[in-house]
């Protein structure tokens, strides 16, 4: 994957169980016209975790993962980011309070290259402003050459730096999934959201997608998870809720999860986690 103590500050993961809550979110209720989408859902996601979520098709996942990133503007709840209060308005305004996102559907800009999309990315955090960008100033210029550096930092992390400067819709399905990654770390957040990363891939990339996400935990960031690959966020995250037609059914550690009736019923299909 090539050398990654460059793209991310390495440092020992705290035990999750110790750690201090990263996110915190409590009776988030959303309705749209007559459809309850979400009833008095919340998560505590501790530092250094991956955390996730899982249920059915139409259990309000991707609801609620739209209400966290700012898509969707929740009827109720109450939100912490960080040990903050945080309000989940427009997504570029989440983005600058530390919640990056993928999204189910890949959504990079097909015909720029790999490190300009990762580029893209890391402009959240610029100082020079349009002035400063259009003026080409010495500080804006040496901002630029800093932002592709990074952008490089990143793609290697990932594995793809061989790809930089090849447009993103040539890259494979599995590469482009690493590349949307890349550009959601180039925000610096405190909180990686992936919809479904793992969508689309075969075994092979499922389980090099696995090897990424462990060392991105081990890297000292946390990861908000929503997968269908049920086998994936047994094996990968502390802890899972499980959501069934916007309601949370059951909370914890993998093990327990997988044996709670309610989620052998609702989403396992009564053969436990295959």
């Amino acid at each position: 994957m090539g050398a990654t103590a460059a793209a991310l500050p390495v440092r020992v993961a705290p035990d999750p169980a110790k750690a201090k809550v990263m996110l915190s979110i409590k009776g988030v209720n959303k309705r749209f016209g007559g459809l309850q989408a979400l009833s008095d859902v919340g998560v505590t996601i501790r530092e250094g975790m991956i955390y996730g979520l899982i249920g059915p098709n139409g259990a309000g996942k991707t609801t609620f993962f739209n209400v966290i990133t700012g898509l969707y503007q929740p009827d109720s709840g109450s939100f912490e980011l960080d040990g903050a209060p945080y309000s989940p308005s427009a997504p570029h305004e989440v983005a600058k309070a530390g919640i990056a996102r993928t999204f189910q559907n890949i959504r990079l800009f097909g015909e720029m290259t790999a490190i300009e999309n990762v580029m893209v990315g890391r402009h959240v955090r610029t100082r020079a402003g349009v002035f400063g960008a259009v003026l080409r100033t010495p500080g804006a210029r040496r901002e630029e050459r800093a932002i592709r550096e990074r952008a490089m930092e990143l793609l290697d992390y990932v594995g793809v730096a061989r790809y930089a400067d090849f447009r993103a819709r040539t890259l494979s399905y599995g590469d482009q999934r690493r590349l949307e990654i890349a550009r959601a770390l180039a925000t610096e957040p405190k909180l990686l959201a992936l919809d479904e990363p793992a969508a689309g891939m075969n075994a092979t990339e499922k389980l090099s997608l696995r090897d990424l996400l462990d060392n991105i935990r081990a890297d000292g960031k946390t990861i908000l998870l929503i997968e269908h690959d049920v086998k994936l966020v047994m094996g990968l995250c502390n802890r899972v809720t499980v959501l069934d037609y916007g309601k949370p059914i059951a909370e914890g550690v993998p093990a327990d999860v997988q044996k709670n009736p309610a989620v052998i019923e609702a989403y396992l299909g009564g053969g436990g986690a295959h």
